[in-house]
């Protein structure tokens, strides 16, 4: 594989999709989630990220995230790459990353480990353990800001490492760390955090972006990478300004809302996405109104 050509495919717009549940069982809603992925490959997204956060994963068993990602690389069918998550303990991310390669995934995200204990050299070994056992493609999530940058400069040198969803919002310290990685690496730099932040990383390398948004109202991320892409700063704060409040609702209550409000948002639009699992509650009424008012300053709802 040429894996510079393949990061090179990474500087766009990773969607990570949501995993709808049905209301009263709680199970997936499969016909729910071929929906989802054709709406956002009809939208044009190049990246299509099944078992993320937005998609709920520790709420997953490892079987239904195994099934989410086959069903996923099957709807897809080479029209966008998929990039899988995995995780836990290395052995299950191990098992869970060999099954993705099994069924036609194109790459892997390694969520970082949730262990409450958790060294610098042991992320390394983590994250080292998982890449060296695939044969396709990682990107590495960063989302701990207690855990030193020196895992990339350990790992970026890796080949099959070929990309870093960096969730950190500290600036300098994300700007240091790219500067001091080497270019010759095969590392597409994605920020980790969306469209609220999406310019401010753009500047610091960030050439890429994760969208949960994307589910809701694809032309604002869209129109967000175009304007960044052509360097037309007037429209892409316009459409920062546009994004901020729904970022900010989904933001609340530690970013206990950030799965809820995109499922809220698409429900009320007439997308299929049901409900979240615990431990997440639905919105309240404060804030499900919240969201009706933002998609009417959006124009998208009709009525």
């Amino acid at each position: 594989m040429d894996y510079a050509a393949f990061s090179k495919r990474l500087e766009t717009i990773s969607a990570i999709n949501i995993t709808p549940f049905d209301e009263e069982t709680r199970r997936i809603d499969w016909e729910g989630l071929e929906a989802n992925i054709e709406f956002l490959l009809a939208n044009g997204t190049e990246v299509i990220v099944p078992c993320g956060n937005t998609g709920e994963f520790y709420a997953l068993t490892l079987e239904e995230a195994k099934e989410v990602t086959k069903r996923v690389v099957e709807i897809v069918n080479h029209r966008a790459i998929v990039m899988a998550g995995i995780g836990y303990s290395v052995e299950t991310a191990v098992e869970l990353g060999k099954h993705a390669q099994q069924v036609g995934a194109d790459c892997v995200m390694i969520h970082q480990p949730i262990h409450p204990y958790i060294t610098t050299p042991g992320a390394v070994s983590y994250y080292r353990n998982v890449i060296e056992s695939l044969d396709i493609p990682s990107i590495l999530y960063l989302k701990d800001a207690h855990v030193s940058d020196d895992i990339l400069f350990s790992l970026a040198p890796l080949d099959k490492c070929v990309g870093v969803k960096y969730a950190i919002n500290d600036l300098p310290r994300f700007t240091e760390t790219v500067r001091k990685i080497s270019a010759d690496y095969n590392i597409a730099w994605i920020c980790g955090t969306a469209e609220k932040w999406a310019p401010y990383f753009y500047n610091a390398g960030a050439k890429g972006f994760t969208s949960g948004l994307i589910n809701v109202n694809p032309s604002i991320s869209q129109g967000m990478l175009q304007a960044l892409r052509d360097q037309d700063w007037p429209t892409v704060w316009r459409l920062w300004e546009d994004v901020l409040p729904f970022e900010n609702l989904r933001a609340k209550y530690n970013a206990g809302n950030n799965v809820v409000a995109v499922k809220e948002a698409m429900e009320q639009l007439g997308l299929r996405a049901g409900v979240t699992r615990e431990p997440v509650e639905p919105l309240n009424e404060a804030d499900k109104k919240e969201v009706t008012n933002l998609l009417n300053a959006w124009g998208l709802l009709t009525t």
